[in-house]
């Protein structure tokens, strides 16, 4: 490659970006040519890449990772179109030529590529305006690359990737680096109709989501948010439709040295900077917050999301395995659409055929069921013939009757004519008037015999009719033996008439056999001669007869044999529609086995939750007893306590005798609301009917005539009797029965000691009153 090329090249790429050149591309910032308010950076950049591009080759095959390291920090704008073509070996293709040749042919994609030109880069100068040079030139090439793959014709995300071309380079470069990528950069599978490559991408980019971002794949997975409603649009216009175009074209120099790597990356390492912000969000708040918040992160410059993708973890080789893994479950997946495109076949023409079958089964049906009507209708008029004919022998038997009873008239006046000589006038007008009634009573004969003849003549016909019917349950088997007999009849007939025509033949030919042989004595030996040739050709002509009679009965029978063989294939026939039906069923049985078995698992499943409820409920009941035990535990325990303080307050001498009393009143209170709560917990319990608990019953009364007033336990009254228990000494109270009270020290001690061992005995001391307590 030479140096002018190369500067030819350039000066043309930077005319394109300055609008000078017909067709060509704007440049994606102003085209002010160098000067020398260049900083010495700059300056430096340019003549790096000045020899980058003079030493191509070299530096492609030696410092190929110096190279990577320039297109990732950025290619100056002005040397991108070179270096575009150049990354992907664009320059000198022989497609170029065919370019003016493609523009003259006309492609239906045409109303396609028209509809979507003004959506491409609507805000940018050089595509906005309708019918401008930009979209005149990015149609060209759309149109162009339609006609070279039919295939893939036109796809509305390759526009984007054609407009940025436009905007370095003249339209017929842009053209041959377009069609570079898509053949090289598998932008020409992600662009298929199909889209099989895409799935592809979106498979394996969330395999890495889920392996380096779990929380995030979870949080989509929980909001159904899959990776297509935000990915799709990175991979199909390297984020050229996502990002501002500053940046979407520093990534595009990365893949057009990288591949579709970079956009993996750069597509995690937004993930990554977006991850707190994106756990936070449900799926319509992250869609709000891939379209307008992420573009607006990367105005500052692309260097700090690319410093992030180069972070980013990528295995190649991973990438290789998840590839070979979803090409696995595609196959699988149309293995089964295959299978369920087959089954779908079959369960049409099953049911084409269960129409067929319903079809015959209700012309069956019908001419069943006209066939049940033609016998009933000839049932009845049967019935009416017979009622006829009923009719008819009744008048025969009367005419009958009738004739015999003038008969006997006729006789018994010729008997008597003898004896009646006096009157022949007489008889001779009874025996006209008899033989009119004769000729009468046989007419009326004659009538009914003619009646009863064509009675039944209808009866026979009526009995011929049905028994010409078929049974029900034999219809086709009678139809199909009845058209057997009638062929075998037509030609037994047929066979019959043709054996007597020969017969009569023979016959013929006998007697003039005969009648020659009869003079054969009186004719000369030539004549002789004569007829003994016609004598063997009648013995020939005989046994041609009984050839020709044999040849007769053998086809006959052959014709039975078919008519019985056509009667077996008819049962055959027959007996696979049994089968076919009775398949049927068992079909349709094992489907309701099927059901009826999964609802057995049903119902066994309502019974274990059910079993479950009630353990749950039996617990329940458990812990409240449980808890009912343990109130009145603490109701026991505050009992004896408030006891106890009563009786130490009655020991320390802290309550006088008005004091005494109303404590005594309260602690009767409280023991006793107490007491109705341990009732009330015992009732569930079933100690409803128990009417003592271990607390102390308290009941007071006056003592004595003095009106001492005493307290003491309901059984108190059932036991022995309490004089005792009111013995005073020195203001003393004993609060134990049948206990002697004395005033020495000794017998105070004794009495402690016996306190001691008996705990229900307790003493007070108060001050001397009228009154005593007992407890």
């Amino acid at each position: 490659m030479s140096l002018s090329w190369l500067l030819e090249t350039d000066s043309k790429s930077l005319r394109s970006m300055n609008g000078s050149r017909r067709n060509s591309g704007s440049s994606l910032v102003s085209s002010s040519s160098a000067s020398s308010n260049l900083s010495h950076l700059e300056e430096d950049t340019w003549i790096m890449w000045g020899r980058i591009v003079n030493e191509w080759e070299e530096v492609r095959k030696k410092k190929e990772k110096m190279l990577k390291d320039l297109v990732r920090k950025g290619i100056p704008h002005h040397f991108r179109a070179i270096v575009w073509q150049l990354l992907c070996t664009a320059q000198n293709m022989p497609i170029k030529d065919q370019y003016s040749e493609l523009l003259k042919m006309t492609s239906p994609c045409e109303k396609l590529i028209r509809r979507d030109i003004a959506r491409t880069y609507p805000e940018h100068d050089f595509f906005k305006e309708k019918d401008s040079s930009g979209q005149e030139v990015l149609f060209n090439v759309m149109k162009a690359y339609s006609l070279v793959d039919r295939e893939v014709g036109y796809c509305q995300g390759s526009a984007f990737i054609v407009g940025l071309l436009l905007m370095q380079m003249p339209e017929e470069e842009a053209f041959c680096v377009f069609v570079k990528l898509m053949q090289d950069y598998r932008l020409r599978e992600l662009f298929k109709p199909s889209m099989a490559e895409l799935g592809l991408c979106m498979y394996q980019f969330e395999s890495m989501i889920q392996e380096q971002l779990p929380e995030l794949h979870i949080h989509f997975q929980a909001q159904s948010f899959h990776t297509s409603m935000y990915a799709s649009s990175w991979f199909l216009t390297i984020f050229l439709t996502s990002f501002p175009l500053p940046v979407a074209t520093r990534i595009f120099d990365i893949f057009m040295c990288e591949g579709l790597e970079i956009v993996f990356r750069v597509g995690l390492a937004i993930l990554q900077m977006n991850h707190t912000e994106l756990i936070q969000l449900d799926m319509e708040g992250m869609l709000q917050h891939f379209q307008r918040v992420i573009p607006h992160q990367l105005d500052s410059g692309p260097d700090k999301v690319i410093t992030a993708a180069y972070q980013v973890k990528y295995n190649a080789k991973k990438m290789k395995k998840l590839e070979k893994e979803y090409t696995t479950i595609k196959t699988k997946e149309m293995e089964e659409q295959v299978e369920i495109k087959r089954l779908r076949t079959e369960n049409r023409l099953l049911k084409q055929r269960i129409d067929t079958l319903e079809k015959e089964s209700a012309s069956l049906a019908d001419r069943l069921i006209q066939g049940q009507v033609t016998r009933a209708q000839e049932a009845e008029e049967n019935y009416l013939v017979k009622r006829e004919l009923a009719t008819v022998k009744q008048q025969s038997e009367e005419a009958l009757a009738q004739l015999e009873q003038a008969k006997a008239t006729i006789a018994h006046p010729r008997q008597q004519q003898p004896q009646a000589k006096g009157a022949p006038r007489y008889c001779e007008e009874s025996v006209l008037q008899l033989e009119r009634e004769l000729v009468q009573a046989r007419l009326k004969e004659a009538e009914s015999q003619c009646a009863l003849m064509e009675m039944q003549d209808k009866i026979l016909e009526v009995e011929k009719r049905n028994s010409s019917l078929p049974d029900d349950t034999n219809v086709a088997r009678l139809q199909e033996e009845l058209i057997g007999v009638k062929m075998r009849e037509a030609e037994a007939v047929t066979g019959l008439k043709q054996l007597r025509q020969q017969v009569r033949d023979l016959e013929e030919h006998w007697q003039r056999h005969l009648a020659r042989t009869a003079g054969r004595w009186k004719d000369t030996p030539k004549k002789n001669t004569l007829s003994e040739l016609q004598d063997e050709l009648m013995s020939v002509r005989l046994r041609e007869a009984e050839a020709q009679a044999e040849l007769r009965e053998t086809r006959q029978r052959m014709l039975e044999l078919e008519t019985q063989n056509q009667i077996h294939s008819n049962h055959l026939r027959r007996a696979e529609q049994e089968s076919r039906c009775l398949q049927e069923c068992v079909q349709t049985l094992t489907g309701q086995n099927k059901d009826l078995h999964v609802q057995l698992q049903e119902i066994k499943r309502r019974q274990a939750e059910i079993e479950c409820k009630s353990k749950e409920e039996v617990m329940a009941v458990r812990l409240r007893e449980a808890d009912n035990i343990a109130a009145m535990a603490e109701l026991q325990q505050h009992i004896s306590e408030l006891e106890i303080q009563k009786e130490e307050g009655k020991v320390q001498g802290q309550l006088n005798h008005t004091d005494s009393s109303q404590y005594i009143h309260d602690l009767k209170d409280q023991i006793s609301e107490l007491k109705d709560e341990v009732r009330c917990l015992k009732g569930p319990r079933g100690l409803a009917n128990q009417t003592n608990f271990d607390g102390i019953h308290i009941v007071n009364h006056y003592v004595g005539d003095n009106g001492s007033y005493q307290s003491s336990d309901e059984d108190a009254g059932k036991g022995p009797g309490l004089p005792g228990a009111q013995q005073r000494s020195g203001g003393r109270i004993r609060l134990r029965p049948n206990i002697p009270d004395t005033d020495s020290e000794e017998e105070e001690e004794e009495e402690e000691d016996e306190d001691e061992e008996d705990e229900d005995a307790l003493r007070l001391s108060v001050p001397q009153s009228h009154k005593s307590t007992t407890v």
